[in-house]
């Protein structure tokens, strides 16, 4: 175990931020399972932009790689682009 102040914080601070960070990817893991369920148009239309956003910023504090945001992003602009 730590002995030093700034060791414990630090231990503190990473338990707090593996977290959040698993908050974040799970909601958008979830976000991304259900858009790919969607069967509408219009629906798909509506949440693509927001997806995208939640996409954009996972990426953006490094908890995904930029390659692996655009991956996801093209995959379900593909999705949707094929929807009727």
């Amino acid at each position: 175990m730590a002995n030093h102040p700034s060791a414990l914080k630090r231990i503190r601070q990473n338990e707090a931020r593996r977290l959040h960070n698993r908050y974040y990817m799970k909601t958008v893991r979830n976000a991304v399972k259900k858009f790919r369920s969607l069967t509408e148009k219009k629906e798909a239309d509506e949440s693509l932009p927001k997806l995208n956003s939640m996409i954009d910023k996972l990426a953006k504090k490094n908890m995904i790689h930029k390659n692996k945001a655009a991956n996801l992003k093209s995959s379900i602009n593909k999705h949707a682009n094929s929807l009727q």
